[in-house]
């Protein structure tokens, strides 16, 4: 196999460059399409779901590190075509939304564009992670158009809302200073600011609906939001409802 095809520890080599440039190319095409969204609902439309879109390339130690963890360590040197399918988040775009159900509404926008796929969906939502850990996760194949022929390259977007996006950044802050051997009181306090961080979310979800006039959400619906957890598509579909501009 020619080295061009096989990652080069610690190297920015030809094969690498092209591997993260393709990765770059794929995540801008995502963030395009996001910022036309944005923009189409400030200028056409009553309310925008999508108040900030933010992107990252991962540097090459923070890859290599993940590589690693993913049982690829760049020192043998595995192709690009392993990296790519152990590495799913080498790309990232992160929405933050307003309201819950503008979370929903801005995947299925982005979702049912003709050129894009889904690969794959966790809804860190419905259910949350064991740390208190919220957010929308998609996994989204895009089309890298080359002059050597057409690449297909994986961007992670996550899609959250304010509330959750700032919990996640003091959560990042604090496994950052301690090394990600986080006290256990603090791992505790992180937990409750979750829980206060969805119910800021519910209750802004109602206030939402109030001044659009909508009817509220079902006692059971504003139960599942709470609690982060949900039994059907009976929560999905009631945000997507409330999400609908033109209502």
């Amino acid at each position: 196999m020619d080295t061009d095809d096989r990652w080069e520890p610690g190297s920015l080599g030809e094969g690498t460059r092209r591997f993260l440039l393709e990765h770059k190319f794929g995540m801008e095409e995502i963030v395009t399409k996001l910022n036309i969204l944005k923009d189409e609902f400030a200028h056409l439309h009553e309310s925008n779901p999508i108040e900030h879109v933010s992107s990252r390339i991962k540097t090459l130690e923070s890859l290599e590190e993940k590589m690693g963890r993913k049982g690829v360590p760049a020192d043998s040197r595995p192709s690009f075509e392993e990296i790519r399918a152990r590495v799913t988040d080498i790309a990232g775009v992160r929405v933050v939304c307003s309201f819950v159900s503008d979370v929903y509404h801005v995947f299925d926008m982005l979702g049912s564009q003709s050129d894009l796929t889904v690969r794959e969906v966790r809804d860190y939502i419905t259910e949350p992670k064991a740390n208190g850990y919220r957010s929308l996760h998609a996994l989204i194949e895009v089309p890298v158009f080359l002059s050597a022929g057409t690449v297909p390259v994986l961007v992670e977007v996550q899609i959250r809302t304010i509330a959750m996006d700032f919990w996640a950044s003091l959560e990042h802050k604090i496994y950052y200073k301690y090394r990600r051997e986080v006290p256990q009181q603090l791992l505790a306090g992180l937990r409750d600011a979750a829980e206060t961080a969805a119910t800021l979310d519910t209750t802004m979800e109602g206030l939402h609906q109030e001044i659009r006039g909508l009817e509220p959400l079902p006692d059971d619906v504003v139960r599942s939001l709470r609690a982060g957890i949900s039994s059907d598509a009976m929560l999905r579909s009631s945000l997507k409802h409330l999400a609908d501009p033109l209502l």
